[in-house]
C-alpha cells in the first residue's frame, strides 16, 4: 500500500512537537512494539477516535519534559504498525494514514487516525482498552466490559427487563390510548409481546418507557427529567442562585418529551438580559429547544442511573444526557452519522400521533438550521466521561465589537459588565481587549474620569457625528426622491 507523504514548513513541525497528550491524540517512539500500539488503537477506537504520531521521543529530566523529533528512516520502516492494524478488525477500515515530514528534522514520522468503531475493538493481547485523559485503560471484568457494550450500543439497556408487574403496562392508560388510535383490534398484552415488550412474563425496559404511566416507579432515577433555573450566567455556581426548586418532570417517554419541552420554554420565555435597547426577552427558536431535548430522552443511555438534566441560565440552555455518545458517533460526525442507542424506544415512539421525532436522524440538523436562521451561534456539544452536554447560547453571529457599537447606537455608554452580558463573553480581560481594539480604531473612547474597574466607554466625536451625517444624508435622500416622485393627475 502506499501511504502519502505531507511536507511540514518548520513551524508546522515545531507545533507538533509541543503539542499536549490529551483524550484525543498521543505520541510514541518509532521503537514501540506493534503489539503495545495496538492498545492505544483500541482506546481510541472505543472511545472517541484521536491520532497517533510515532516517531517522536519524550523525555522528562529533572522534570523538564523534551521532545526529539526521530522518525523512521524510510516509510517501510513502519510496515509492521500496518500489519497490526490489519489484524485488530479485519475487513474494517477505522484507520487513516499519512507520513509528514520537514525539512532539517530526521526520517519520516506516521500519523495515524483513528476512527470510533461500531464495535468493541480489542488490542493484540485480546484486551479492550479505553481512553480517559490522557490514559489508556484496559477494560478488563465482565461489568466493565458490559458497560462499554452499552456504551457503544452494541446491546442495549432498553432490552433488560424490569422486576415489575405485568399490568404496569398491559392495563395501563398509555397503551390502551395508543391503541385504540393505532390498532384499534389489538389485544395490548399480545401487541406487547409481539413487538418483544414483554418477555417472560416481564416488561422490558423500552416497554416500560413508552406503555407504562409512571415508569419512574419501575426505573427510579433513570427515567425523568430535572430541571434546573440558575438566575446568573457563571459557571460551577450552587443552590444559592437557583430561581426555585428543580422541577422534576415524570411519565411515559411521550408524555415525559412534550412536558420537558413546554416546561423549557416557559421558565426561558420569563428571562430578560440586556440588549441594545435596554432589556429584551431571550428566545430560542422552538425546534431548537424541542429537537435537542428529544434527542437527550430518546438516546440517552437508560443503565445509567441519572436522570436527564435541563440547566436553564440567563444567557444559555444546557442539556446533559447521561451516557456517551453511542456506536461511531462522535461530536465531529454526529450532524452526518445515524446511529440509535434505543431501536425500539426510537422506532415505537414514532408510531405515536404527532410523534416527537417525526424526521428521524435530522432532529440535531434542524436545531443547527434554526439557529443559524435567526442569527445565533449554533449549539455547542461537549462529550463528557459519562454524558453528552449540547450548550445552547443566546449569543448572536456578529462581532463582539459589532455588537457593542450597535449597543452604542441606542445607549450614550457602556461598563466591561455590560458588554459582557450582551456580547457572551465570559471574562472582563477578554471585553476590555475588545474595548481597546475599538478604541485604537477610533470608534470609541473612555468617559473621562471613568478608569480602572469603574471605566466607562462611549462613542467619539468622530463616530457620533458620522452617525449624524448619515442620518442627515438619509433625510436628504429621502426628501429628494419625495420632490422627483411623479405627481398623480
Amino acid at each position: 500500500m502506499k501511504i502519502e507523504v505531507r511536507p511540514l514548513d518548520n513551524q508546522d513541525a515545531g507545533a507538533l512537537l509541543q503539542f499536549e497528550e490529551t483524550h484525543f491524540q498521543d505520541i510514541k517512539a518509532k521503537e514501540i512494539a506493534p503489539a503495545k500500539l495496538s492498545r492505544s488503537v483500541s482506546a481510541f477506537a472505543n472511545t472517541a477516535a484521536g491520532d497517533l504520531y510515532i516517531g517522536i521521543d519524550e523525555t522528562i529530566i529533572g522534570g523538564t519534559k523534551t521532545r526529539e523529533w526521530r522518525g523512521f528512516s524510510d516509510p517501510e520502516e513502519a510496515n509492521p504498525f500496518f500489519q497490526i492494524l490489519e489484524t485488530l478488525a479485519p475487513g474494517t477500515h477505522f484507520w487513516d494514514a499519512e507520513f509528514v515530514s520537514s525539512e532539517g528534522y530526521p526520517g519520516y514520522i506516521l500519523h495515524l487516525s483513528i476512527q470510533k468503531t461500531r464495535g468493541v475493538l480489542k488490542a493484540s493481547n485480546d484486551i479492550a482498552y479505553v481512553r480517559r485523559g490522557a490514559q489508556n485503560l484496559p477494560v478488563n471484568d465482565d461489568e466493565a466490559f458490559r458497560s462499554l457494550e452499552y456504551d457503544k450500543g452494541i446491546v442495549s439497556f432498553e432490552d433488560e427487563l424490569v422486576n415489575a408487574p405485568l399490568d404496569l403496562v398491559t392495563n395501563s392508560a398509555t397503551v390502551i390510548e395508543f391503541l385504540l388510535s393505532q390498532i384499534p383490534s389489538a389485544e395490548p398484552e399480545r401487541w406487547l409481546r409481539s413487538q418483544l415488550l414483554l418477555v417472560e412474563n416481564k416488561p422490558t425496559v423500552a416497554g416500560a418507557l413508552l406503555f407504562a404511566d409512571s415508569p419512574q416507579a419501575m426505573l427510579p432515577k433513570r427515567s425523568a427529567v430535572k430541571v434546573f433555573r440558575y438566575q446568573t450566567v457563571e459557571e460551577g455556581v450552587n443552590r444559592e442562585v437557583l430561581a426555585f426548586d428543580p422541577l422534576t418532570i415524570e411519565g411515559s417517554i411521550y408524555d415525559l418529551i412534550d412536558k420537558a419541552v413546554n416546561s423549557t420554554k416557559q421558565i426561558v420565555e420569563g428571562i430578560k438580559r440586556i440588549g441594545s435597547e435596554g432589556l429584551e426577552e431571550i428566545s430560542y427558536p422552538d425546534e431548537t429547544l424541542h429537537e435537542i431535548v428529544t434527542n437527550a430522552i430518546l438516546h440517552r443511555d437508560y443503565c445509567i442511573p441519572t436522570d436527564v438534566q435541563i440547566r436553564i441560565y440567563d444567557d444559555r440552555v444546557e442539556v446533559e444526557s447521561p451516557g456517551r455518545l453511542p456506536g461511531h458517533i462522535t461530536v465531529t460526525n454526529i450532524l452526518d452519522e445515524q446511529f440509535a442507542r434505543n431501536p425500539k424506544v426510537v422506532r415505537l415512539i414514532n408510531k405515536f400521533p404527532d410523534p416527537p421525532n417525526k424526521d428521524v436522524g435530522e432532529g440535531l440538523n434542524t436545531a443547527f438550521n434554526a439557529m443559524r436562521r435567526i442569527r445565533l451561534q449554533e449549539p455547542e456539544i461537549i462529550q463528557k466521561d459519562n454524558s453528552v452536554v449540547v450548550y445552547i447560547r443566546h449569543t448572536r453571529l456578529s462581532s463582539p465589537a459589532q455588537i457593542v457599537m450597535e449597543y452604542l447606537e441606542h445607549n450614550p455608554t457602556i461598563t466591561n459588565q455590560t458588554g459582557r452580558e450582551i456580547t457572551g463573553i465570559r471574562r472582563d480581560v477578554q471585553m476590555k481587549d475588545v474595548f481597546v481594539a475599538l478604541r485604537r480604531a477610533n470608534e470609541i473612547e473612555l468617559v473621562p474620569g471613568k478608569r480602572g474597574k469603574a471605566s466607562v466607554w462611549r462613542k467619539t466625536a468622530r463616530t457620533t457625528r458620522q452617525g449624524r451625517d448619515d442620518q442627515e444624508r438619509d433625510l436628504f435622500s429621502l426628501l429628494t426622491e419625495e420632490q422627483e416622485r411623479p405627481k398623480k393627475k
